[in-house]
């Protein structure tokens, strides 16, 4: 198997995700933010990261249980507003989510997460609205290559600045800044339903997959070389169809073109508008 080095500058990718934040965030003409704090580590990397770019008391931070969620997830969530002394609320979605789950008694947990997902992303609006502050994402570069979120849930908001970092690299920058070590320690999951774990539901490690995507996507290997590398066959087609399958998720949806001027084809441009 070659060797893959995923490490990178914890201080330069910090001063570039900072000042990420700010520049994004102050150009909309806004000055604060909301996330949606699960306590996990990618949702602890983005609070930290948004307090030291914006101001902590310009971070709003949101829990948002269902009545299966584990009390560890609010537990490690308030490690974090407690370290950055940021706002936060604790909205329960059970109300929400219940309300269509119990109309469908053999819905499957996919369905019943995503649901609960949708709803997190409609919490984060309202108190986007309510707060004054633009919605930031909490998803790395692994899940996006993999597919693994919801449409219009968790993959929802205004910016992104983590979504370049694989989980290894979260898990590097998480130590540099200060996030709790329970926290980077712990298995990862979406705390969707009982006992859920995202590499139980994927089938294979982060470690494997970001190691692979970085030959496939950043290296730019072919299928084929990355096998010749040292990967199994059939754990390079699951994730090579995975990325392929899930292109969707990435882009803005296609609109037909019948015109010469097209949103998202023609029409692409801020200078459009002379500015």
């Amino acid at each position: 198997m070659m060797n893959i080095d995923l490490s990178i500058n914890t201080t330069l990718v910090r001063d570039l995700l900072t000042r990420f934040i700010k520049s994004e965030i102050s150009r909309t003409g806004f000055s604060r933010a909301v996330l949606g704090l699960s306590g996990g580590i990618d949702s602890a990397l983005v609070a930290f990261l948004a307090a030291e770019a914006l101001g902590a008391e310009n971070v709003l931070a949101v829990r948002m249980p269902y009545k299966t969620s584990s009390t560890e997830s609010l537990d490690h969530a308030q490690l974090v507003i407690d370290a950055l002394k940021i706002p936060a609320l604790t909205i329960p979605i059970t109300g929400m989510a219940d309300g269509l789950i119990e109309q469908f008694p053999e819905m499957s947990n996919m369905r019943k997460g995503n649901i609960m997902a949708r709803c997190r992303m409609v919490t984060l609006y309202d108190q986007s609205e309510a707060f004054k502050g633009l919605v930031i994402g909490t998803g790395n570069k692994t899940e996006i290559l993999l597919g693994y979120s919801t449409l219009y849930g968790d993959s929802a908001h205004a910016l992104n600045p983590i979504g370049d970092l694989y989980k290894a690299q979260v898990r590097e920058l998480s130590r540099a800044v200060g996030v709790p070590t329970v926290i980077i320690d712990k298995a990862p999951s979406a705390d969707l339903w009982a006992g859920q774990t995202d590499e139980d539901e994927l089938g294979f490690t982060y470690e494997q997959a970001d190691r692979l995507l970085f030959l496939l996507v950043d290296q730019r290997f072919n299928p084929q070389e990355c096998i010749e590398a040292g990967f199994e066959k059939k754990f390079v087609d699951l994730v090579s169809n995975r990325i392929r399958r899930n292109h969707f998720k990435r882009v803005m949806p296609p609109v037909a073109k019948i015109s010469s001027r097209t949103a998202n084809y023609d029409f692409l441009y801020i200078r459009d508008w002379g500015t």
